[in-house]
């Protein structure tokens, strides 16, 4: 069972991204802060988790947290400022829509940039050892999928409501025939050939 948090009685905020590695659509970020008390044996990295338990979790979260929130930064905005960037910018949108300032902040990984003046660790794999950022994980992960299978419904060519723009091989065979949208990341290697995409531009 995974652990609370880190740091018991300081409101800590878990962070966590979803879509770091998609061809297409927003980076997604969660900040959820839980009381300390609260346990949950299913409760774990979104990645090990099948869809129906990762929805299933959603509600049980969003009831129990002291506080949480999401983050989101556009494909615009990615080719903008690259995706490392992006993913922290959107961590930190998150925590900007906490109704409660946290004491310390635990990020899933290894790369993160100060919030203010609050205190903050990186756990490299922190998704399957603090509840916090496990939640983070689900939530950060859940709305993104909604979110892509929303955009399916405007461009079903891409398949994204199964691949959620990852770089699956229906995704790309559709990129080659039909281009690309608003949505997809122009500075990414979209066809998988080791070119960037600005020539689709």
């Amino acid at each position: 069972m995974l652990e609370c948090c880190l740091n018991r009685g300081m409101r800590e905020a878990g962070c966590d991204e979803a879509g770091r590695g998609c061809l297409a659509g927003a980076v997604y970020a969660a900040a959820v802060i839980l009381p300390d008390d609260f346990q949950n044996d299913l409760l774990n990295d979104s990645k090990q988790l099948t869809a129906r338990q990762r929805y299933a979790l959603r509600p049980i979260i969003e009831k129990a947290a002291v506080s949480w929130a999401l983050g989101i930064v556009t494909p615009q905005e990615i080719d903008e400022i690259n995706i490392l960037r992006a993913s922290i910018l959107a961590m930190h949108r998150a925590l900007d829509g906490l109704k409660i300032r946290p004491g310390f902040i635990i990020v899933d990984g290894n790369r993160f940039t100060p919030y203010d003046d609050t205190p903050w660790k990186t756990v490299v794999k922190g998704d399957g050892k603090y509840m916090n950022i496990a939640a983070a994980s689900i939530l950060a992960k859940t709305y993104r999928d909604d979110y892509m299978d929303r955009l399916h419904e405007e461009y079903p060519v891409y398949d994204w409501n199964h691949n959620k723009g990852y770089p699956a091989p229906a995704h790309r065979n559709a990129i080659r025939q039909y281009g690309t949208t608003p949505y997809h990341r122009m500075t990414y290697n979209l066809l998988g050939d080791g070119q960037l995409s600005l020539a689709f531009k």
